[in-house]
């Protein structure tokens, strides 16, 4: 089997199974180990999957930069937005990730909300400037321009200062296994930060995002109140998350 038969397999594999055990796929074929991973780091290279340990998972279509994430998957990202903007409720403060997906939920916020969001997302914030009873506390620090949110030790030293009822967190990859995943190292740890400063946390996951995997952890699915999801709720991957599931229709 030539080398590019063998990595439309491996593709074939991960869109079908959702991911590849090296050894496994190796013994299947007839092919040595060593052949698959070599494939698998050439494919990983190529942004087309995340190798984890004995293998590899699905990449998550959202690492790519900010401007064409706004194109991917619009009408998910409105539905998870709107289910997710219900979870705001009146008088309540809220953190609000960054991110394309966060941003349709500042556009979903009735205008007549009356609430306080805490932002480090400038984006974020402009999109609440005609919400007149929304106070807004936006996070400042250094501006990390694939995401166009503030990260850092300033970021992460602002945010300890905020007590919040909800965060609402944006990431790249949803894994029943790997858990949450983003795919830069300083992001990554701005998420966990803001966690660790609300009671309950709620990933917002388009259905692309569900069973990818990126390079960085950001929290165990144990560590989330829920997952708000417009992927179907029989789909096996969702249920197996464990989580309670926020439907978007």
């Amino acid at each position: 089997m030539l080398a590019a038969q063998r990595r439309d397999l491996l593709l074939e594999r991960l869109r079908k199974d959702g991911r590849i055990i090296a050894k496994d796929l190796a013994a299947e074929l007839g092919l040595s180990e060593d052949s698959i991973r070599r494939d698998l780091r050439d494919l990983a290279a190529a942004g087309l999957c995340q190798r984890v340990y004995g293998g590899a998972l699905p990449a998550s279509p959202a690492i790519a930069d900010y401007v064409t994430r706004q194109g991917i998957e619009v009408s998910g990202k409105q539905r998870v937005a709107a289910a997710a903007a219900t979870l705001i409720g009146p008088g309540s403060t809220a953190i609000l990730d960054g991110g394309t997906t966060t941003l349709e939920v500042a556009r979903a916020l009735p205008l007549d909300l009356r609430a306080t969001i805490v932002t480090h997302s400038p984006t974020v914030a402009g999109a609440l400037a005609d919400h007149q009873d929304v106070e807004v506390y936006l996070i400042g620090g250094r501006l990390f321009k694939h995401s166009m949110v503030s990260c850092g030790a300033a970021a992460v030293e602002a945010a300890r200062g905020v007590n919040a009822d909800l965060f609402l967190l944006g990431v790249t990859g949803v894994h029943p296994e790997i858990g949450l995943t983003t795919d830069d190292a300083d992001e990554a740890a701005m998420k966990r930060a803001l966690a660790r400063q609300a009671a309950d946390t709620y990933v917002l996951a388009s259905s692309e995002k569900i069973g990818a995997a990126s390079r960085f952890t950001v929290l165990p699915l144990t560590e989330v109140a829920g997952v708000v999801t417009d992927a179907e709720a029989g789909n096996a991957t969702v249920r197996a998350l464990g989580v309670p599931i926020v439907q978007a229709t």
